[in-house]
């Protein structure tokens, strides 16, 4: 068995065999060209394609030196690869997905899922996302090299109530000092003037590509085609309700007879310390899961517990698309249909709004409005036809949560692939070990 694994042949045609089904599922049969270099490598040796190391070292050995550069070097190679087309490590950052998913968790993200995306920016430093080690906003990528959009075979579509990680929409232009915030929004709220001017505050304001915009994680809630709306905080898809998943949570203002809430009783509840709100000893707001607010109603000194709901006239200017002529909350909201690929809308100046980032943004093309005018590319439109698919992202923590709410459809090329598994979970308000949630060690993603 030995001398079958040590043979020549024998490697070069395993090696043959993996690069041939690679280059088959990634459709770019330029890179059959490759096999002529492993044949080299196991058969002819015509070229020293290690150059690091020396052909023929004395003894046979090579020095421990580059002996360690062997080794990283093919660890690196192997870890790219694998992170490129295969899983990916992903940390959750925020509470957007509590209680299904919470601060602290560490996951894995699988790439095959929906197929891996190719990326936009193949020029990068390894094992970074958008900025190197060590740096404030010191980019970690190249523009040399840019491709267009391509994503190669996976073993399913997005389907509703999937977990998944995706590239913040509105992640083009960041804002240094506060990179996982809203640039549109912070010009919002702000005036564009200021946020350019004080980098004190906010920053150099730069421009990401698609594939180095910063991860966020959601659920699926809308597919292409999906309607959505959401009345009295009550999420609807296709005028059905959705099901209320175990962790999902609203917040709620809870009063007392003006004792005070025992913190041993919230840690037992697992609420952090963080979205513990307290106005005084006799009112708090807490996110709350169903579970959860029928266990505080049990605690003798709490009165009433009751949800923090938004009136539908309630406009909030941070809600996509934030115009007037669409007065939505988080509580109140839609209807609003999902865009699919090849599907066509009629485009009036009224609801432009919905689509205008689409157009002009995701889908790279020249928009225009002069009056009741609407131009694409210089020609005049009263149509579109969607490019791509889109998709709705909400968090469980429905009050708490940054999501499509806020910023509306998520292009198919930003989703990066869906939640696997949590492979550790720490819990920042404790000290170690207590602080390793063992209950959630290799807990699959539901």
């Amino acid at each position: 068995m030995k001398q079958i694994l040590r043979n020549k042949w024998f490697k070069f045609i395993t090696v043959g065999i993996l690069y041939f089904l690679w280059v088959i599922w990634l459709k770019n049969y330029w890179w059959f060209i490759g096999l002529a270099v492993i044949f080299d490598i196991y058969i002819s040796k015509k070229v020293h394609w290690s150059f690091w190391k020396k052909k023929n070292p004395p003894g046979g050995k090579q020095t421990k030196l580059v002996e360690w550069v062997d080794a990283i070097i093919f660890a690196v190679i192997a870890a790219s690869f694998i992170r490129m087309f295969f899983i990916e490590a992903y940390t959750i950052p925020t509470s957007s997905m509590e209680k299904s998913m919470l601060v602290g968790d560490y996951l894995f993200v699988s790439k095959t899922a929906y197929g891996p995306k190719l990326p936009n920016t193949p020029l990068s430093f390894p094992f970074v996302h958008n900025k190197l080690p060590l740096t404030d906003h010191t980019k970690s990528y190249l523009e040399w090299i840019k491709r267009p959009y391509k994503r190669i075979a996976g073993f399913s579509e997005i389907k509703n109530n999937d977990v998944v990680v995706f590239h913040f929409p509105e992640g083009d232009t960041v804002a240094t000092r506060l990179p996982t915030q809203s640039y549109y929004q912070l010009v919002r709220a702000y005036g564009r003037q200021r946020i350019w001017s004080d980098t004190r505050n906010f920053g150099e304001i730069i421009v990401h590509p698609v594939d180095k915009r910063e991860n966020y994680i959601k659920r699926c809630v809308g597919i292409p085609g999906d309607e959505i709306e959401i009345k009295e905080s009550q999420l609807y898809i296709n005028g059905k309700p959705q099901q209320h998943f175990v962790g999902m949570q609203y917040d709620y203002i809870v009063k007392t007879n003006g004792t005070s809430i025992n913190p041993k009783a919230l840690d037992r509840l697992h609420i952090a310390n963080a979205d513990r709100t307290s106005f005084s000893s006799q009112q708090y707001i807490f996110p709350l899961t169903d579970e959860n607010v029928e266990k505080i109603k049990s605690f003798a000194n709490v009165v009433s517990v009751e949800k923090t709901l938004e009136e539908p006239s309630q406009w909030d200017q941070n809600i996509f698309p934030s115009v007037e002529s669409y007065k939505w909350n988080v509580d109140n909201y839609g209807p609003l249909k999902v865009p699919a690929k090849g599907e066509t809308v009629n485009l009036t100046v009224d609801n432009l709004p919905l689509y205008r980032r689409i157009i002009d943004v995701y889908e790279n093309n020249d928009l225009e409005v002069d009056g009741n005018t609407i131009k694409i590319n210089g020609e005049v439109a009263t149509t579109y036809t969607f490019k791509m698919d889109y998709y709705w992202m909400m968090g469980d923590n429905r009050h708490n949560s940054a999501d499509s709410r806020y910023w509306g459809f998520v292009p198919e090329d930003h989703v990066v692939g869906k939640a696997l598994f949590i492979w550790l979970s720490l819990d920042k308000d404790r000290g170690f070990p207590s602080n390793i949630r063992w209950n959630r060690l290799l807990k699959w993603v539901h």
